[in-house]
């Protein structure tokens, strides 16, 4: 990791309502974004266009989340019963009574990290072998990443500890840095960071020299030239499929930082770049309804915004978003610990110095990244 230089991230004592307003908006934020995305999912900017000009908001008759958004409840859930003492075998366990498990026929949905997990599973191997497929580099880790951020408000080092355990049962390597970015990034925004920090924080907890970081420090690098400079900084073309970790990770902080934080414009500008749109604009909303609460989001778009419907995971069904929210931000800030609720610790986290500037030459990428202006 690079070198650090300490900025302090405990939300202030006292504040519940406000850490409870940004829980809100993170995990709204993130289902607003996956219902705005998920017709764009897939597509070129140009086919956007052509089909619908440029997105500005819901373009499905009834709009609603994804996988994206089952999959963040299921995290979420699992999170409020075990908390920090969260282990392994607990996830393990959830994914087999959950969803590999129920006798509900052919798998439903979500993406390819999901599907060859449940193969393995249901063929009696256990963590970390569950998560030997070809897909353990996908988003499917980074699209259920925001409960932990939400949870370890003002703690993106624990944030990206808890991420680990509950990625090691379907992802590997960049699929676990691509979550632990998002979960850091959510916990930096929820204790009130500006965007350059929610950024540099997410950084902090991946490797230097990782795929994520560095397609992560050319999307911010670019991101004031717009989406159309953040999109050609980080999309590898010709690669027939959109869930790459790095990439839609990469794409959704980019979105952030292009909008200094504001929900509207990152959530937009990540659906309008296409790709893995429903995804990346989850992870926007998830950041950003962090940073400005749930009051940021626009009433029509929150208000489409109901219970699971159980199109990809049938356990999920009925679950609301906002009750994970609420699950996960105790009344006076209290939160679990191994022995039940526990009050939370102050804690600073590091930044690295070279993202501890404002402006966008702060995450210049170096001239020597192999992968710089691809």
């Amino acid at each position: 990791m690079a070198s650090i230089a300490c900025i302090p991230s405990a939300p202030a004592s006292g504040n519940a309502a406000g850490l409870r307003d940004r829980a809100r908006g993170a995990l709204l934020g993130l289902a607003v974004g996956d219902a705005l995305g998920a017709p764009a999912e897939n597509m070129l900017p140009s086919e956007i266009r052509a089909k619908w000009g440029r997105i500005t908001g819901y373009v499905a008759e009834h709009p609603a989340g994804t996988d994206d958004t089952e999959y963040a409840i299921f995290s979420g859930l699992l999170l409020a019963r075990h908390g920090s003492a969260l282990t392994v075998a607990h996830v393990e366990s959830a994914w087999h009574q959950w969803i590999a498990d129920r006798d509900e026929g052919p798998f439903r949905g979500a993406g390819f990290s999901e599907r060859g997990t449940l193969e393995n599973l249901r063929r009696g191997l256990a963590a970390p072998i569950s998560a030997q497929h070809r897909h353990a580099w996908s988003d499917g880790l980074a699209m259920r990443a925001a409960p932990f951020g939400v949870f370890a408000a003002g703690r993106p080092a624990e944030a990206a500890r808890l991420v680990a355990i509950d990625g090691s049962v379907s992802h590997e390597g960049e699929g676990i840095y691509g979550g632990q970015a998002v979960a850091a990034g959510v916990a930096a925004a929820m204790a009130g960071a500006p965007t350059i920090a929610v950024v540099a924080s997410a950084l902090a907890v991946v490797p230097d020299d990782s795929w994520t970081a560095r397609s992560l420090r050319r999307a911010v690098a670019v991101a004031h030239r717009g989406e159309r400079a953040v999109r050609s900084a980080v999309v590898i073309g010709g690669y027939p499929w959109t869930d790459l970790a790095p990439e839609a990770v990469a794409l959704a902080f980019g979105a952030y930082a292009a909008a200094d934080g504001a929900f509207t414009e990152s959530v937009l500008t990540a659906v309008n770049m296409g790709r893995d749109a429903d995804t990346t604009a989850a992870v926007a909303g998830a950041l950003a309804g962090a940073t400005r609460g749930v009051s940021a989001i626009p009433a029509e778009w929150a208000a489409a915004i109901g219970p699971a419907r159980g199109s990809c995971l049938p356990s999920m069904e009925g679950h609301h978003i906002l009750d994970v929210a609420e699950l996960l931000t105790p009344e006076n800030g209290e939160k679990w610990g191994a022995g039940g609720r526990v009050p939370p610790a102050p804690e600073t986290y590091a930044v690295p110095d070279a993202y501890a500037l404002s402006g966008a030459d702060a995450f210049e990428a170096p001239a020597d990244d192999p992968g710089a202006g691809r």
